[in-house]
């Protein structure tokens, strides 16, 4: 019995082992030499393969006052007098060690250390021990699978990842929800691809920065993931929109064929969205409702497609469309009357005349940036404060027009107001201490150094 258990745990073990690998091998480079006249492992039973270090008594020499009963040293040490079986010292030698302070620690308490750790810590916990391996793989541990680095195999992680979750439900992994792999730039389709097959349950996945993937591979995950929420496409150049595969489209009937229930996406620095792509996401998405789209390829009909999503958006972000202009912010205006935050910096189109229609129309805005928008003028922020003075961030950043007129109106009518960016804006120091007199909560981030 005892020899069975020794062979499981050895594989068990040998398991771990190459998942911790996998994992951590972009991160472990300091280059380790074995000490000389170490004895051949390779006979030794297989759950000895998990030790990184020989053992202490290869390399230093042997204590005779520890040394354990029926031992070569100890024989020898019995010959030049050590004390015999039934001597005193003899019994206190033989007694056992007393446990570790970990070993004390219930499970549930171990669990709970266990689910803040990291996905490469966990796996190197799981080879620590037996009781350890079966803490570290429960799955109540697997909700979500974080991995970094920019060298990390992160196709062969998730393949050996998956596999050892999908042991207790063969080819499927039902407690996996959230995947992060922000930065891993060797993630490909193949990695998606075992995403898309093995984790049907999968709500949240993040692969910004990951410019190898495409959308072959972004189209099977929304298709075989039916729950998922929130996509971080950021720095996926490759990626264009988002829709479903031609199968799993002919597989839905007519009044199901749009339904993706994506809630935050995340398209920031995709370079190849346009405007067409944006109408494809709006048809095949219509729960949306917070999307950063920060492409210079944008216009005014995608953001009128974008803007017909039944009222469902509530954060959107266009920062650096040059070519949005008041037509598409009217879009906005008409559509999403529920707006919450918008982010219009850099868009050189946007004048007063379309932050009038913005305002009019989304009273309950509390996050507005038109920074680097030099049409921007006080005439604009007053209506602005006319209509939405549940406004609590406000950034005008680099706004030439914007004087302390349009400043008074904020601060005498936006009373929650609690950021003002007016960095490098020609504003007086007597129009700041108005807004500090008048709104006490509010931090105002300036380049005047006569205003302190």
């Amino acid at each position: 019995m005892g020899a069975n258990n020794g062979k499981l745990y050895g594989s068990e073990g040998k398991c771990s082992s190459s998942i911790s690998s996998d994992i951590s091998s972009s991160t472990d480079h300091t280059p380790t030499k074995s000490p000389k006249n170490v004895a051949s492992t390779e006979g030794l039973d297989s759950s000895t393969r998990t030790l990184s270090t020989p053992s202490p008594g290869l390399i230093f020499p042997p204590n005779p006052r520890l040394c354990p009963p029926g031992s070569v040293h100890c024989r020898r040490d019995r010959c030049r007098g050590a004390p015999s079986a039934g001597h005193p010292l003899q019994q206190r030698l033989q007694i056992a060690p007393p446990p570790r302070a970990i070993d004390l620690l219930p499970d549930h308490t171990l669990l709970q250390i266990f689910s803040h750790l990291p996905t490469n810590q966990l796996c190197r916990c799981a080879r620590v021990c037996r009781r350890w391996y079966n803490l570290a793989w429960d799955p109540r541990l697997w909700g979500t699978v974080r991995l970094t680095g920019e060298l990390l195999h992160v196709d062969r992680a998730i393949r050996v990842l998956t596999h050892r979750l999908c042991q207790d439900t063969p080819n499927v992994c039902l407690t996996l929800e959230t995947v992060m792999v922000n930065g891993c730039k060797r993630l490909s389709d193949r990695g998606l691809h075992i995403l898309a097959q093995c984790c049907p349950e999968l709500r949240r996945l993040e692969v910004g920065g990951c410019y190898n993937i495409s959308n072959e591979a972004v189209f099977e995950v929304v298709s075989r993931c039916p729950n998922l929420e929130h996509l971080n496409l950021s720095g996926c150049s490759k990626v264009t929109c988002i829709s479903l595969t031609p199968e799993a489209t002919l597989q839905l009937s007519p009044l199901h064929g749009q339904q993706i229930s994506i809630h935050f996406l995340d398209m920031t620095d995709c370079f190849s969205l346009e405007d067409e792509g944006l109408r494809t996401i709006a048809s095949h998405c219509p729960r949306l409702t917070h999307l950063l789209s920060d492409c210079r390829l944008v216009g005014d009909f995608g953001l009128r497609e974008v803007a017909r999503l039944e009222g469902c958006l509530r954060y959107l972000s266009v920062a650096h469309c040059t070519r949005i202009t008041d037509v598409g912010i009217r879009y906005v205006a008409r559509y999403c009357p529920r707006l919450r935050y918008l982010n219009a910096r850099g868009c050189e189109g946007l004048t007063d005349h379309g932050l009038g229609h913005l305002a009019r129309s989304c009273s309950k805005l509390k996050s507005l940036d038109v920074g680097k928008c030099p049409l921007v003028s006080d005439s604009g922020l007053e209506q602005l404060a006319m209509y939405c003075q549940g406004l609590r961030r406000v950034s005008l950043r680099a706004c030439e027009s914007v004087s302390g007129r349009g400043l008074k109106a904020l601060a005498a009518n936006c009373c929650e107001l609690q950021l003002l960016n007016v960095q490098d804006c020609e504003v007086s120091p007597e129009a700041l201490r108005f807004v500090r007199r008048h709104c006490r909560r509010c931090v105002i981030e300036h380049t005047n150094p006569a205003f302190y």
